[in-house]
């Protein structure tokens, strides 16, 4: 299974989250750009989980 690598940010809904971009994500893969992650102290709103640094991936 893949990783689903999403270019929106769930939060603000910025979309400069491509595959090169510093993400962050869950382990449900929700994911949110760096200013929202900080904002919300790294847990994920929609899990509780923890916000981690999404791995980047080549084009």
């Amino acid at each position: 299974m893949s990783l689903e690598m999403r270019a929106l940010c769930e939060r603000c809904e910025t979309t400069t989250l491509p595959h090169d971009a510093v993400a962050y994500i869950c382990s449900h893969e929700c994911t949110f750009c760096p200013a929202c992650t900080e904002t919300m102290a790294q847990v994920c709103p929609n899990c509780g989980g923890e916000l981690v640094l999404r791995p980047r991936r080549q084009r």
